[in-house]
């Protein structure tokens, strides 16, 4: 795992999910989330999420250490799909929060929002459709 930098008391941290990424920038503020230069709820509205499950998955790590409206996220996200993004912000906002104070983090292990969620998609093998999926069997 890639040491987390902090310059000038702003923790700058990557979370991963799947084929997304999130670069986080957190630092102490009032509680903003920002997504690609737009608040997170604005950013995630295309999907079928309600503004409560983009607040309980991306500031569950805040709702963990009991610090709510302590801090301002900053993020970049690219790659994969909505719900691996958001995800990934979660991954990013969490692994931060480490690097600003170790005080976080027994909680957030706890909770397992530091670990890396390993599951990716299956390659496709030769002679397959898919992963797994081989040939329809004919009898006739």
């Amino acid at each position: 795992m890639a040491k987390p930098k902090v310059v000038d008391g702003r923790a700058h941290c990557v979370g991963k999910r799947k084929e997304s990424r999130a670069r986080v920038y957190l630092e102490r503020g009032d509680g903003k989330i920002e997504v690609n230069g737009k608040d997170a709820s604005e950013y995630f509205q295309a999907l079928p999420f309600t503004e409560e499950m983009i607040n309980l998955v991306a500031r569950k790590p805040f709702s963990v250490t009991g610090t709510e409206n302590n801090f301002d996220v900053e993020a970049n996200v690219d790659g994969g799909g909505y719900k691996a993004q958001l995800e990934a912000l979660q991954h990013g906002i969490a692994r931060a929060m480490t690097a600003l104070g170790d005080e976080y983090k027994k909680d957030l292990k706890q909770e397992g929002l530091l670990t890396r969620d390993p599951r990716m998609v299956e390659r496709k093998k030769i002679g397959k459709h898919k992963a797994r999926r081989g040939q329809q069997f004919s009898k006739r």
